[in-house]
């Protein structure tokens, strides 16, 4: 082992996280650190799955480590969208600061409020960094007074409200401790870290016997399931037999096989890790969440970390379509069962049940929580079909239980009756309003399946001009019948390639899913029509060729632009009766009973 690997194991430890609403700035701001401490280079960022790099948010909590004045900094970059809230609420558990990144401009945001409340719960000190000062409408001022307001609203202590603030350009990598200073690098906010955050390993003992705590998981193709802990005392090697518990008490023994800490973002392999640290170890295949990992038969386990329950399910199912296995390259119900069962390695807020052979019943977060996990299979090269997304409902004391939302929205003040009338409309009820200008913010309340398929809605609604931001607050008393679906599907009645002829006339009967040339097949919906009863159409018809050439007859096709589909957009829009047929090349929605007369009998 280098010495200078061996100097960064014994070095003072600040283990920090950094929460904040959805791109408010986190991932930035790391990015920004890790370069300026020469942990990273040039190009490199903690978004480094394809999937976060598109959307632009972060989706999986990751581990860096940067060295800054003789101090190693342990930092989380957490997501900050409330269908990953529960990698969140488990990386809290085992830091001992935040870093509360809040855009100047908008403020305090729901997913703000979520892991803030969290952390004050935990009895952590936020350092609050008021970022994107360089926006045009940014004022810190009123963002500053807004999160104080936000700090004792949610109970904060005296010595939680008395936060420090620091005031940042995450972008360009600029921090100040007061707007007037010189705009030069991010030592300010490091200097901050250093001076507010308590060092982890100065109480810790590491000669004690091990307590460590994993709070999140990866997977090693060649050494299977890794654990991401906290080391609370002791020290942990390679080839060391642990004692592992669970929080009933119930304890098992297994055998450490390599200790990873990082550094940057890169794992490094070492020869021990001591207590105040977090470090990565290889070896237990089953373990998980919030077991305890210890090196004393009789220590009492540590206090058991809580998982978000899934607040939405759907069906996975083996591809049946007239077009199965012509794009995919892994298509049986095995090869789904195995990548299901590899997801649940890592996934936890995953949950699968694989009673049915070929029908797997899966419940996560959200919508999104449950797109990714597809989005990611299909590139892999899978093809399966989904039924349509549910909410989970339970039921206490003979009262049936709904999962409830909090949704924040800003928008342009003449688009507000449209939102508070639709979303009224689906049991949602108008909590608070307040104006900035010509900006309304509105905060509503109502059950997650008054969400489902709305999001499209509020962008027509608001031009593009409007953003939504949600968070489950809980389940509470079910809120009765909702209809939403104001649209019947435009289904083929055909087999075949889609001609421009046909789509020119369809599309003015609603909206379409399909472009000319598209492959169609019978029972596969092409659009959606208005009057919101079902069509049969045949998009494979051709005009009919006469021997008379007149020029008055040849009239120009001008097709509108399709409603593309996306796995998102899809689970939006699809009815009970359908699947979403997803391939590496195709999101394509289908009847579940391709034919009219299958359909008709069903409905007998």
């Amino acid at each position: 082992m280098h010495c200078r690997e061996a100097f960064f194991n014994y070095m003072e430890i600040r283990n920090i996280a950094i929460i904040a609403h959805v791109d408010h700035g986190k991932t930035a701001l790391t990015d920004a650190i890790l370069k300026q401490t020469g942990a990273a280079v040039e190009g490199t960022t903690m978004d480094s799955n394809a999937l976060e790099r598109e959307r632009g948010i972060t989706i999986y909590a990751k581990n860096a480590a940067v060295e800054y004045k003789g101090t190693k900094i342990n930092i989380v970059d957490t997501p900050g969208h409330a269908d990953f809230g529960s990698e969140v609420e488990r990386v809290l558990r085992s830091i001992d600061s935040v870093l509360l990144v809040v855009d100047a401009q908008e403020g305090p945001m729901p997913q703000t409020r979520f892991v803030l409340k969290k952390s004050l719960e935990l009895g952590l000190k936020p350092i609050v960094v008021l970022n994107k000062i360089d926006k045009p409408a940014a004022d810190p001022a009123r963002s500053e007074e807004q999160v104080l307001e936000l700090f004792l609203e949610l109970g904060a202590s005296d010595e939680q409200s008395n936060f420090p603030v620091v005031y940042s350009i995450g972008r360009e990598g600029i921090a100040l401790k007061n707007l007037s200073d010189e705009r030069k690098d991010l030592m300010p906010l490091l200097d901050t870290i250093l001076e507010k955050v308590p060092a982890a390993n100065a109480t810790a003992d590491a000669s004690a016997p091990l307590m460590l705590q994993p709070f999140n998981l990866a997977y090693d193709n060649f050494l299977g399931r890794l654990a991401v802990g906290r080391i609370y005392a002791g020290t942990v090697k390679p080839n060391q037999t642990v004692f592992i518990k669970k929080p009933n008490g119930e304890s098992r023994t297994g055998r450490t096989t390599k200790i990873f800490t990082f550094k940057g973002l890169e794992r490094v392999e070492a020869a021990e890790a001591s207590a105040g640290d977090i470090a990565l170890i290889a070896g237990l295949p089953d373990i998980y969440i919030g077991e305890t990992v210890t090196t004393d038969e009789s220590a009492a386990s540590l206090p058991a970390i809580a998982v978000d329950e899934p607040t939405i399910a759907l069906n996975f199912l083996v591809n049946n379509s007239p077009f199965a296995g012509k794009e995919g390259k892994y298509v049986t119900s095995r090869q789904i069962r195995e990548r299901l069962e590899k997801e649940l390695e890592v996934n936890v807020g995953l949950k699968v049940d694989f009673d049915k052979t070929d029908t797997f019943h899966v419940s996560g977060r959200g919508e999104l929580h449950i797109a990714v996990l597809l989005e990611n299979m299909r590139r892999e090269g899978y093809e399966l079909q989904v039924s349509q997304p549910h909410v989970i409902t339970r039921e206490e004391d003979g009262v049936k239980l709904e999962p409830f939302e909090e949704v924040i929205i800003d928008t342009p003040s003449e688009f507000q009756g449209a939102i508070i009338e639709k979303l009224g409309l689906r049991a949602f009820v108008l909590q608070n309003l307040t104006q900035h200008g010509n900006i309304v913010r509105l905060t509503l309340l109502g059950p997650t399946r008054g969400l489902l398929g709305y999001k499209n809605m509020f962008i027509i609604d608001t031009k593009g001009e409007g953003i939504l931001s949600s968070h489950f607050i809980g389940f509470k008393p079910y809120a009765g019948e909702i209809k939403k679906r104001q649209v019947g599907s435009m289904i083929s009645m055909a087999t075949g390639k889609a001609l421009g002829y046909s789509l020119w006339y369809l599309q003015d009967r609603g909206q379409l899913y399909i472009k000319p040339a598209t492959e169609v097949y019978e029972g596969m919906v092409i659009g959606n029509t208005s009057k919101g009863e079902e069509m049969m159409a045949n998009p494979t018809k051709g005009k009919n060729q006469s021997n008379v050439r007149s020029s008055g007859l040849d009239e120009a096709l001008t097709l509108v632009p399709i409603f593309d589909l996306t796995i998102e957009r899809a689970m939006e829009i699809m009815s009970d009766d359908e699947y979403l047929e997803i391939t590496p090349k195709s999101v394509r929605l289908r009847k579940q009973f391709l034919t009219e007369n299958d359909r008709a009998k069903s409905r007998r």
